[in-house]
């Protein structure tokens, strides 16, 4: 897919599914966003990045970590997510942090600038996470630490299957290298290749608690380019891809609701000091 047309997809996606994925997934995330956060040990008064910081949950995670003396900045494609981050700031009264919207393949922001940036669940959806990745190196400061999660391996993400179920009705890939990350070590070495010193990798499995095949199907649609694509189907379509997704997590039912596998991978890295 034309990565111009991916990223039209990504932040379109977005800003409509924005309200939807709040409620499905705020609290299915909620582990892995805090482990991250433990991870990247922010500090009282450092400057952190959260590159597509969607809502904003893992930026006010770091922002009350850092405090008043600290400054958070969370950017990402979507307005609408944008805008979602900035309210729950607001909300929690963390004045010390703001959000803009901005391309995290071409963040507009000077080199050297953050002591640490975090991206929860985000590279995954990016046409080019290199150039993020390259991104993230130019603006950390020597010495400053990055902390990635992304999902892991495509058989270990029960929920996976909806994306080849969306792909059957669109005739195309909603997300073509989603999982391209979370094989073996392939985010540590893309971390090394833009010349970050990777420094911690881990897996973690989990399980997504879904009471119903209402929720599980309301879950795994409301993500993006899958959102998208589900504004656009007509209600035939629409009962054949939620018959063929309730019929692939079967196997997780669990009475009426289900319980279904996921993995992350989360690594940090630093980039080296100066010489």
């Amino acid at each position: 897919m034309d990565a111009r047309l991916q990223r039209r997809i990504q932040r379109y996606g977005w800003d409509l599914a924005v309200t939807d994925y709040v409620r499905h997934w705020h609290a299915l995330l909620a582990g892995v966003q805090a482990e991250l956060v433990e991870l990247a040990s922010p500090a009282v008064g450092e400057a952190v990045l959260d590159v597509a910081c969607g809502a904003g949950a893992v930026t006010a995670a770091v922002a009350q970590a850092v405090g008043p003396t600290g400054r958070v900045l969370g950017v990402d494609l979507s307005q609408a997510m944008v805008d979602a981050a900035g309210r729950h700031l607001e909300n929690q009264g963390l004045l010390h942090a703001v959000t803009e919207r901005m391309d995290a393949e071409q963040l507009t922001l000077p080199d050297a600038g953050f002591d640490l940036v975090v991206c929860a669940l985000g590279l995954m959806y990016l046409p080019d996470p290199d150039a993020a990745l390259r991104e993230i190196a130019r603006v950390l400061r020597p010495g400053g630490r990055v902390a990635l999660a992304v999902w892991g391996e495509r058989k270990r993400c029960g929920w996976a299957s909806i994306f080849g179920i969306v792909d059957d009705e669109v005739r195309s890939e909603v997300c073509p290298m989603f999982f391209a990350l979370g094989q073996g070590e392939a985010l540590a070495r893309r971390c090394a290749a833009v010349g970050l010193e990777p420094l911690v990798q881990r897996r973690r499995d989990d399980v997504l608690s879904h009471l119903d095949g209402d929720a599980a199907c309301a879950a795994a649609l409301s993500g993006g380019p899958v959102a998208l694509a589900w504004s656009r189907f007509d209600d035939a379509v629409r009962e054949r891809v939620r018959s063929r997704y309730l019929g692939s997590i079967d196997t997780w039912r669990v009475g009426a609701g289900y319980g279904v596998p996921a993995e992350y991978v989360l690594v940090t890295a630093r980039r080296p000091q100066a010489a």
